[in-house]
C-alpha cells in the first residue's frame, strides 16, 4: 500500500460565471387588455396599472383594469358558451381542445418560464424544470378525464356547475391557473380568471394559447385587476362556482360573502407547515429538504416549511449543517440559472417579510443570515433562521410568506404531534425517518392535508392538495380535483 495522499485545503470560495437565460426572443405586450369572448378588448374605463420586474424595479407592461361592467361582460359570455357550446359538447371533443392547450403551452414552454420569472421574480431554474412541466402536466392530466367521468363518479351522473370564478395568487401564477383551469373544462365549465395583479404576465400569454387552440368564444375569460375585481366577480349572481387561493383572511370574506347564495368554492389559504426531523432521518438528505422546503421560490409557497423540528439528539448537527448550506446559495438575478434565490415578488411584501424578522429579534428569538451579498436594485431578503423561539412566538404562529425559518427541538414523538398541531393552519407537512411505521404514526396525528415523507414540497397532477382548519377547504389537483366543478346526479 501507497502513502495516503496528504490533505490539500481547497478554496470554499467557490464562484460562478453568470449563465443568464436570455430574454432576447421573448415578446411581452406593452399594453395587455382584457381577455373577454375569445378576443382582447379594453377595459370600459380604459383604466391600466402597472406591472415590474421585482428584480430590478423596471416597468415590464400595462395591464388592463375591470370594473363591475367588464366583470357583467365577462360573466355574460361565460354564461353563454357554457349554454349553448361547452356543456353541450361531446366530452371527447372537450378533452381534445385541453389537450392542445397542454401541447401548445410545451411548445412555448421557454418563453413562459422567461416571463414567469420576469414577473414574478422567481428563479428561472424552478420556473424551467418545475413549474412549466406541471403547467402542461396538469392539462395533459385532466385532459384525459374529460371523456371518463363515468369512471370518476361510479353510479353516479356527473353535471357541471356552469360559471365558475376562479382568483389565483402571485407565487405561482401560471400553474395556479392549470390547477383550476383544467378541472373546470374537463368537467364542462366556462372560466372566468383573475390573476394576481402583481403577476398577470404569463396568463395574457395563456391567453394567446387559448386564441390559437381554437377553443370556443367565452369558455375562458381572463381580467386582471385589483380586489375589488375579485369581489365583484364573487358577488356576482350569475357565477355558479368560486375558486379561490390566496390568504386567510381573503379567504374568510369570500366565505361570508358567499354563504347563503347556493355557490360552490373552494379555498385554498396559508399554511405554517411543520417540517419533523427524527434522530433516524439522513440528516444530509433532510438538510437538502429544509433548504427546499423553506427557499424554493423564496418561501413564497403556502405549504412552505417554515416551522422545523428537529430531534434534540440531532439538532446541534442539523442546525450547524444547516447554516453550512445555507451560505451556499446564490441569491440574485432570476435568470441567471446559477441562482437559488429570488427576488421577493413586491416591495409590500418585502416590507411585511422584514416586518416579521424584527418582531422574532424583538421576542428574544437567536437569528443567523446568510452572508450573501444582496443586489442593490429591486426586493431581496437574505436567507434566515431563528433559532430559540417557542409556541408563543409570532414567527412561528403567523405566516411570514418569506425565506424565513423558525426552529425548535423536541424529545418525543407525542411532543412533536402536539406542537406540530399547534397552529391554526392545516395545509401541510414533512416526516423525516427511516422508520415506515413513525411515518404512518405521525401522518396520521398531524392535520394537514398533505404529509411528505422524506421529501418536500414535491407535486404531482395526480395527488390532490389542500388543507384543514385555516388552511382552507376542498381539494384541487388528481381525482378529488374534479369533484368542486361537478354535481352528481
Amino acid at each position: 500500500m501507497g502513502k495516503k495522499s496528504k490533505n490539500t485545503d481547497v478554496n470554499p470560495d467557490w464562484s460562478y460565471s453568470p449563465a443568464p437565460e436570455s430574454a432576447d426572443h421573448i415578446q411581452i405586450n406593452k399594453k395587455n387588455d382584457l381577455f373577454i369572448n375569445g378576443k382582447f378588448i379594453p377595459s370600459k374605463k380604459g383604466n391600466y396599472f402597472e406591472t415590474i420586474n421585482p428584480a430590478n424595479e423596471e416597468k415590464l407592461a400595462d395591464v388592463a383594469e375591470a370594473d363591475q361592467s367588464d366583470v357583467d361582460k365577462a360573466v355574460k359570455a361565460a354564461r353563454t358558451a357554457y349554454d349553448k357550446v361547452w356543456s353541450k359538447m361531446d366530452t371527447a371533443e372537450r378533452g381534445k381542445y385541453i389537450y392542445r392547450i397542454a401541447r401548445l403551452i410545451q411548445e412555448r414552454a421557454r418563453e413562459f418560464s422567461v416571463i414567469e420569472s420576469m414577473d414574478g421574480g422567481k428563479p428561472i431554474r424552478e420556473s424551467r424544470d418545475i413549474d412549466i412541466p406541471l403547467v402542461s402536466a396538469h392539462f395533459f392530466y385532466y385532459a384525459g378525464w374529460a371523456d371518463k367521468l363515468e369512471y370518476a363518479f361510479p353510479g353516479k351522473m356527473a353535471k357541471p356547475i356552469g360559471v365558475a370564478g376562479q382568483i389565483i395568487p402571485w407565487n405561482f401564477p401560471l400553474l395556479m391557473a392549470a390547477w383550476k383551469i383544467a378541472p373546470a373544462l374537463a368537467t364542462g365549465n366556462t372560466v372566468i380568471l383573475k390573476p394576481a395583479e402583481t403577476t398577470p404576465l404569463t396568463a395574457m400569454k395563456l391567453a394567446e394559447i387559448i386564441q390559437e387552440a381554437d377553443l370556443p368564444p367565452g369558455v375562458v375569460n381572463i381580467i386582471n385587476g385589483d380586489g375589488k375585481t375579485g369581489r365583484a366577480m364573487v358577488e356576482h349572481p350569475d357565477v355558479n362556482k368560486i375558486a379561490f387561493t390566496g390568504s386567510t383572511d381573503v379567504g374568510k370574506l369570500i366565505m361570508h360573502s358567499v354563504a347563503g347564495t347556493g355557490k360552490k368554492y373552494t379555498l385554498e389559504l396559508g399554511g405554517k407547515a411543520a417540517n419533523i426531523i427524527f434522530e433516524d432521518a439522513a440528516i444530509d438528505q433532510a438538510v437538502e429538504g429544509i433548504i427546499d422546503g423553506i427557499f424554493f421560490n423564496q418561501g413564497h409557497v403556502c405549504c412552505a416549511g417554515s416551522r422545523l423540528f428537529v430531534q434534540e439528539s440531532v439538532a446541534d448537527t442539523v442546525i450547524s449543517k444547516l447554516k453550512d448550506r445555507m451560505e451556499s446559495l446564490i441569491v440574485g438575478d432570476p435568470l441567471d440559472k446559477n441562482t437559488d434565490i429570488g427576488a421577493i415578488n413586491s416591495k409590500m411584501q418585502l416590507d411585511k417579510i422584514k416586518m416579521y424578522v424584527d418582531i422574532g429579534q424583538k421576542e428574544g428569538a437567536s437569528i443567523h443570515q446568510s452572508s450573501c451579498r444582496l443586489p442593490e436594485k429591486g426586493y431581496w431578503h437574505a436567507p434566515t433562521i431563528f433559532t430559540d423561539v417557542s409556541q408563543s412566538h409570532r414567527i412561528v404562529q403567523e405566516e411570514i410568506f418569506g425565506p424565513v425559518l423558525a426552529i425548535q427541538t423536541f424529545r418525543t414523538v407525542d411532543e412533536v404531534i402536539t406542537k406540530a398541531n399547534n397552529t391554526p393552519y392545516g395545509l401541510s407537512g414533512g416526516v423525516w425517518t427511516d422508520k415506515g411505521a413513525k411515518i404512518f404514526q405521525v401522518s396520521r396525528a398531524i392535520r394537514s392535508g398533505v404529509l411528505w415523507a422524506n421529501t418536500f414540497n414535491k407535486f404531482d397532477p395526480t395527488s390532490p392538495f389542500g388543507g384543514y382548519k385555516e388552511s382552507g377547504m376542498g381539494r384541487e389537483g388528481g381525482l378529488e380535483g374534479l369533484m368542486p366543478y361537478v354535481n352528481l346526479v
